[in-house]
């Protein structure tokens, strides 16, 4: 298992990469968001030789709209990973199933050189989703034993814990295989 952290604004843009294979960092949410760290994150993620993932906080409705905002704000490299996170809102609503789906092949139009990716929390994935589509893979949030969530469905990536960050866990047995998975999409 690979270790890694997911990062937002929250965090500092000088966190420690000691003993990373990977940092996903939040670029946007809606059509109106952009993380005021995005450049300085991602840097440090870059200079440090990790695997770069971004995130977009996916909103319900115009689809189209926030998929060509994300890629409008995320760096555009091959081989770094695009991930949406899909869960409640601050306003206590949700992109149905069919709007998760359509964002995710909207994005794989978009960036067809990255991989795009699915985060849900145990919930969302167990109870709210009927799909299991998760385009390239799943990242999905279960507070217990790191590589041990919850669930039946294949993950690639296991966030465990925020205490006192986001914490995650890659299934891939090296950094070169993390590198090579990203970088075949």
């Amino acid at each position: 298992m690979l270790r890694g952290i997911d990062v937002s604004a929250y965090q500092s843009s000088s966190y420690s990469t000691d003993g990373l294979s990977f940092v996903f960092v939040k670029a946007t949410e809606g059509r109106s968001y952009v993380n005021p760290k995005l450049a300085a994150q991602t840097k440090r993620a870059r200079d440090a030789g990790l695997v770069v993932g971004f995130y977009h906080f996916l909103w319900p409705g115009n689809l189209t709209a926030q998929a060509e905002y994300f890629v409008g704000k995320a760096p555009d490299r091959a081989g770094d990973i695009l991930a949406v996170d899909w869960e409640t809102t601050g306003e206590g609503t949700h992109a149905s199933n069919a709007e998760k789906d359509r964002f995710l092949r909207k994005l794989k139009e978009l960036r067809p050189d990255n991989r795009v990716i699915l985060y849900a929390n145990r919930d969302f994935w167990l109870n709210v989703d009927t799909t299991s589509y998760a385009g390239d893979g799943l990242w999905i949030a279960d507070y217990v034993s790191a590589g041990k969530p919850r669930i039946k469905a294949r993950w690639r990536f296991h966030q465990y814990t925020d205490d006192p960050l986001d914490k995650n866990v890659a299934r891939f047995d090296s950094r070169a295989a993390l590198r090579e998975w990203a970088e075949d999409a």
